[in-house]
């Protein structure tokens, strides 16, 4: 017979039972409550603060590249995301790393240019960073030209050199001079035409200008300003130069940086743009003087040593090829040549300029016996000949290349595509010119002789030239031949492969300089220490440098003593004689 509990004591077996069924209540409150939090915080921090994550990773996603010869893109509907709005910058208890400085700046501070300046940093996108938006300018500024092409040059046709997109027509490769197609008969002032032509081809153009590495306007101010220099006054040379300015500023686009991020194209020399008063015997118009226009870059031919708002791109040269084998081809066959002159020059005297050394050039080609020369002149001459020029010069190992009306030649151009070592005596002709395009060190690619040594008779050409061992001469052709590619502008109607020519390397340099002074104003750099004078030094400077001192080539680029006028003087003046330029395209 069991006994009953004393005093309401359970029995160690019934005791036990009932501590495990409180010790369960506990646990499950204490799990119940651990649950609810959980939730509460995985609410709070993954689904309110992630979702704006999540939407913003949806909105930076670019659309298709569209491959259309206008300026399509379908990113029309992307939006720039905003910083968090639950993040304080000041809370962030680890400090950015260094090439993170700029995101967290942008927090602090947002810049309107910064949604195409974050395009660059989605790597799935291969026009990251290389969007190009296109103005639609009115056809006054451009194609209306075209159509007047008879008034576009006061001594020649331009309407035949319009045609084949600004390439001009085909060279007929009678003499084997040429490869059997790709030539053509290119005017040295076609690059207005032929450049927009080539970005119609462009990989990475965008209707949404808000996510543009660079802004093209397609306005041809070479063909404009050509069509007034004789004959008209300065208010009609200006005309439309100061109506493209007011139509740009009136646009959304230009706000954004006030034109610092826009680019156009002239196919002249700087100097036609640059008139420095208002009397009317003054030379060109006023477009790079123009406030709005400093702001802009403008792509030239031949660029102001003292100004910082242009560049210099190269002339056009007859090959324009249409595929990266068009390209190697060539290059093997200029490599294969038997040259059989150890220099060359084609060009005419200036006995009108009195610091030209032309004359003394031609007199010692003449007395020279491994120096060929090709004379021009006013009448019919070879030198109006494509064939016979280029002909000579895959024939030399140096070509010749001083100053002409102007710092600059085509011919230059002509000479390196034939595979002939150039020969500079100012380093305006080339080496602070086309800095984008040519190598820093120009030793690998060309030789220089300084003016004043021809001058004073003390340096034979000759000499100078049979002193480079046979092996240098060698490299230094395979250097000049490397840099064909890029020193061509491919047919706009087709596209190259895999090589970059002059227009994908111009383009890239605009994209890299406009990327850089977005990166600067974000990361609060400013060049207050910058000198205009000194534009030509500072293309010169490697990576990270910016800042310049005395430089060998000082003397050539020095002011009046007596401070009187822009150091442009000169060639503006000399650029009075575009005429001659055009009627002897290679002197």
């Amino acid at each position: 017979m069991r006994r009953r509990p004393v005093g309401g004591v359970l029995p160690d077996h019934m005791e036990k039972a009932t501590s495990r069924n409180q010790n369960s209540r506990i646990c499950f409150l204490a799990s119940l409550s651990a649950f609810f939090w959980f939730l509460l915080l995985y609410f709070h921090f993954v689904v309110l603060g992630g979702s704006g994550n999540v939407d913003q990773s949806r909105k930076l996603q670019p659309g298709p590249i569209n491959h259309e010869s206008t300026p399509v893109h379908a990113t029309d509907t992307l939006q720039m995301p905003s910083p968090p709005r639950n993040v304080d910058v000041r809370q962030v208890q680890v400090p950015p790393k260094h090439s993170d400085v700029h995101q967290v700046r942008s927090l602090e501070k947002n810049y309107p240019f910064m949604r195409a300046f974050r395009t660059a940093e989605n790597k799935s996108d291969p026009c990251g960073g290389r969007y190009i938006y296109v103005h639609d300018l009115p056809s006054r500024f451009n194609e209306d030209m075209l159509k007047e092409c008879r008034s576009l040059s006061l001594w020649t046709n331009m309407c035949k050199f319009t045609t084949n997109a600004g390439l001009g027509p085909p060279l007929e490769n009678v003499e084997g001079v040429f490869s059997d197609t790709g030539w053509y008969a290119t005017n040295q002032f076609a690059v207005d035409v032929i450049f927009s032509n080539r970005m119609k081809q462009y990989d990475c153009l965008t209707k949404d200008s808000s996510i543009a590495a660079a802004i093209f306007v397609p306005f041809y101010a070479g063909f404009d300003i050509a069509r007034y220099l004789w004959g008209y006054n300065i208010s009609m040379r200006d005309a439309a130069s100061l109506d493209l300015v007011d139509w740009l500023m009136k646009r959304p686009e230009w706000g954004i940086m006030n034109g610092r991020d826009h680019f156009l194209v002239a196919g002249r020399i700087t100097w036609d743009f640059r008139r420095l008063s208002e009397e009317e015997s003054d030379w060109g118009n006023k477009l790079l003087f123009l406030p709005a226009a400093k702001n802009m870059s403008m792509l030239v031919v031949e660029s102001s040593p003292w100004n910082a708002n242009d560049f210099g791109i190269p002339y056009p040269t007859y090959f324009h090829p249409a595929k990266d084998a068009d390209v190697f081809i060539w290059q093997d066959r200029m490599r294969r040549l038997e040259r059989k002159w150890l220099f060359s020059f084609a060009g005419a005297p200036r006995p009108d300029n009195p610091k030209s050394i032309r004359g003394q050039i031609i007199d010692q080609c003449k007395r020279s016996k491994v120096g060929k020369l090709l004379e021009c002149d006013f009448g019919e001459s070879k030198c109006h000949s494509p064939s016979s020029i280029m002909q000579m010069f895959q024939s030399s190992l140096f070509c010749l290349q001083p100053q002409g009306d102007s710092y600059t030649r085509r011919s230059a151009f002509d000479s390196m595509l034939a595979g002939c070592i150039p020969v500079f005596f100012h380093p305006g002709s080339a080496y602070t010119q086309y800095t984008w395009h040519l190598p820093k060190d120009y030793t690998k690619y060309s030789v220089f002789i300084p003016e004043d040594d021809i001058r004073k008779r003390n340096v034979s050409i000759e000499e100078r030239l049979s002193q480079i061992p046979p092996e240098q001469v060698k490299i230094m052709r395979d250097e000049v031949i490397g840099l064909i590619p890029r020193l061509v502008y491919a047919d706009p109607r087709s596209k190259l492969e895999t090589l970059k020519d002059a227009f994908d390397v111009s383009v890239q340099a605009i994209i890299d300089k406009v990327t850089k002074l977005r990166k600067d104003i974000i990361e609060g750099h400013t060049d207050k220490n910058f000198i205009e004078e000194n534009s030509w030094k500072y293309a010169l400077l490697d990576e990270g440098q910016r800042e310049v001192g005395p430089h060998e080539w000082d003397p050539f680029f020095s002011k009046p003593k007596d401070g009187s006028g822009d150091s442009s003087d000169s060639s503006a003046e000399a650029a009075k004689n575009s005429w001659k330029i055009e009627q002897r395209q290679h002197s």
